[in-house]
């Protein structure tokens, strides 16, 4: 089944002190270039996590992140109430000094800008700093980063059949806008003989026809798209082939796109004719969209 490198997955651990959440994001990118946000996961860890994520996501630009929110009781442990008291008895005799009005005495929402902002001082909120992810609880850690690699690989699985459906679309179409260039090949040979004879007929030349015959034969081989017409219809069954054959199918389809925009492009160049220019026109568009989109299949 087609796959996206677009992806989003999240998990979640809760651990005995608070919760850990695992969020995983993908982009299309030609290898696998993964990056871990977050400094509270275990440096030992790392390879290990970034070997996972490359075996299983294979390719794109993957990062994960990592948040830890702790539990309210655990927070309030952490709280060194002796040096909050410190620091606020301090800004109150600063304040006595200063002839200021006490917090207390104010208004309440005074009291509790000073209070927050005495949080964030160092040793009030932060007095007690302990390991988050340890060796007892990172069985709990690593079962979180599958289950989110499993929702980013979930997540790629729907966008891949939404970009299945397109880019095949576009590969018919192209067929079926060649069928339409091939029935056009016998009058753009009768439009060629034409303009050929209009031209000696301008110039006031009776060439003999013998050898006007023969001439004639050497410049329509040139122009002849019967092997362009081959080649583009082996390139698409190659590549109709190819993304319904192949697990990871993404970098091959782009090399194959090429070679079918290579036998377009030759047969707009060979073509002589405004029906079969438009057609080409119409190919190439299809061509690109499907190029877009291929960019994106794993």
């Amino acid at each position: 089944m087609v796959q996206s490198m677009t992806g989003y997955g999240k998990a979640e651990a809760v651990l005995e002190n608070g919760k850990i959440t695992i969020e995983i994001r993908a982009l299309n990118g030609k290898n696998a270039d993964i990056s871990i946000k977050s400094q509270l996961f275990p440096k030992d860890r790392e390879m290990e996590v970034r070997s996972r994520l490359a075996t299983r996501l294979q390719r794109g630009t993957i990062d994960l992140f990592l948040t830890y929110e702790a539990n309210v009781a655990d927070a309030a442990r952490s709280l060194n109430a002796e040096a909050l008291k410190a620091y606020y008895s301090q800004v109150e005799a600063v304040c006595g000094e200063l002839g200021l009005p006490s917090c207390s005495k104010t208004r309440p929402t005074a009291s509790a800008i000073l209070l927050n902002a005495l949080l964030r001082l160092p040793d009030v909120a932060d007095a007690k700093k302990t390991e988050i992810i340890t060796e007892a609880n990172w069985p709990l850690v690593s079962k979180a980063v599958d289950e989110a690699i499993d929702a980013v690989q979930a997540y790629r699985r729907r966008e891949g059949a939404v970009l299945h459906d397109d880019v095949v679309s576009r590969i018919h179409n192209i067929l079926s806008l060649y069928d339409g260039v091939e029935s056009l090949e016998g009058e753009r040979i009768e439009t060629v003989k034409a303009r050929l004879r209009a031209a000696l007929d301008s110039l006031g030349q009776k060439p003999d026809p013998q050898r006007f015959e023969q001439e004639l034969i050497y410049y329509l081989e040139k122009l002849d798209i019967n092997e362009e017409r081959v080649r583009l219809r082996q390139n698409c069954r190659l590549f109709l082939d190819t993304i319904e054959g192949e697990a990871a199918p993404g970098k091959k389809l782009g090399f194959i796109i090429q070679e079918i925009g290579r036998e377009i492009n030759t047969t707009g160049s060979k073509a002589n004719h405004a029906g079969i220019q438009a057609a080409v026109v119409r190919m190439k568009d299809e061509l690109e969209k499907a190029r877009e989109q291929s960019m994106n299949i794993l």
